[in-house]
């Protein structure tokens, strides 16, 4: 067997106990992510969002990716056009309607708009910001490239790969898109850009792991936990299982509050963890959106958050 030999043992054993510091370090700087951009004050995902989360000091800027018919990512957060945009103004005719069993048969049937049954060029033409406020009228859907342009050397960048097995059944591949992507921007190593690092969150389990066996990717990843089907995850056995396909979790708030040892739990099994989504227009107990923040940051512990308002990020 090779011996290391005193000094190389010693430097070994130094970076190990130095990372092993950092990481438990009380004072170690919370991570801001601003969820959507600055969606509070602005249309989600849209240009105004994103600059003005930069603007009120976002340390990542996250983007939800869709697919257009023709195979191009854009970032929106719903499978659909209706709730952001106005695709039913202006394509009155091409939507679908989404029948479930447990609707009542004197329902009207849903009718939605999406994503993949529409071009860019299409999706371009639509309004999404008019919604939102009048005078963000002409916000346009960012494509996942414009996002880079505009976020790259100002802020992180934080992707989710939105929904990738209903993709998948119309033909696409998400996950080869997004790193095809991130191939020809430069931004597929750790570090590659000191000044824009990279995570990529997923509520699916099999998207992390295909990026992470399939593609190979070095890249942080972040596991999303949202209702009930994912709580098998939230216990001790279940987060050292997730430290297999990724680097941090992103578990609702609310899951949080009702189990907080989740945070010591991911630790232990060498986990980040990033709580979603704080806002403004539910604070729950709190008397304000900052209040539950700093709770969050500096009472349970947790390393980084998701928030609609940036500018109320508690900083310490």
């Amino acid at each position: 067997m090779m011996k290391l030999n005193q000094p190389v043992l010693l430097i070994a054993v130094f970076v190990l106990l130095a990372g092993l510091l950092v990481f438990a370090q009380p004072g170690k700087k919370k991570i801001l992510v601003a969820h959507r951009g600055a969606s509070a004050y602005a249309p989600e995902h849209t240009a105004a969002a994103y600059r003005l989360a930069i603007e009120q000091g976002a340390d990542f800027v996250e983007q939800d990716l869709q697919i257009t018919k023709d195979g191009v990512l854009v970032c929106l957060h719903d499978l659909t056009l209706e709730r952001t945009t106005n695709a039913e103004e202006l394509f009155p005719d091409r939507f679908h309607t989404d029948v479930t069993e447990d609707q009542p048969q004197t329902a009207s049937p849903a009718k939605h708009w999406y994503v993949s049954d529409f071009t860019l060029a299409e999706i371009k033409k639509l309004d999404a910001g008019s919604w939102f406020n009048e005078k963000f009228k002409g916000e346009r859907v960012p494509t996942w490239q414009e996002a880079i342009a505009l976020v790259r050397g100002k802020a992180g960048m934080y992707p989710e790969t939105k929904a990738p097995e209903v993709y998948g059944k119309r033909g696409f591949d998400m996950e080869k898109l997004l790193m095809e992507s991130l191939r020809k921007n430069k931004l597929d190593q750790p570090n590659a850009d000191p000044k824009t690092p990279l995570v990529i969150q997923s509520f699916s389990a099999a998207s992390l792991r295909k990026l992470r066996d399939e593609y190979k990717t070095r890249l942080t990843l972040t596991f999303l936990i949202g209702g009930d089907p994912q709580k098998q995850w939230l216990t001790e056995d279940g987060l050292k299982k997730v430290k297999a396909f990724a680097e941090g979790i992103g578990p609702s708030k609310g899951l949080l509050d009702r189990e907080p040892k989740i945070v010591e739990w991911a630790h232990a099994a060498g986990l980040t963890v990033t709580p979603y989504t704080f806002r403004s227009a539910s604070t729950g107990k709190f008397k304000d959106v900052r209040e539950e923040m700093t709770h969050a940051l500096f009472t349970l512990g947790v390393d980084a958050l998701f928030t609609d308002n940036p500018d109320q990020f508690p900083r310490r």
